[in-house]
């Protein structure tokens, strides 16, 4: 059986941990910062995770990472 194609797009979006969950970036903390306040940059911070219904399918995109 030949190896699978990962998908680049899904590969750069999200990250496996290691007990399989599918850790992903928080929208909005990209550019344009000066004109969000402080506590909408702040909530964004931190890494969140799909969830379970959702991540079977990204998973199958980024099999090998």
């Amino acid at each position: 059986m030949p190896k699978m194609k990962t998908n680049k797009a899904a590969a750069k979006r999200f990250s496996k941990t290691g007990t399989g969950k599918i850790k992903k970036a928080r929208t909005n903390h990209r550019h344009l910062l000066t004109s969000k306040n402080r506590k909408i940059k702040r909530h964004q911070r931190p890494k969140a995770y799909l969830a379970t219904g959702d991540a079977g399918l990204v998973s199958r995109l980024i099999p090998y990472k």
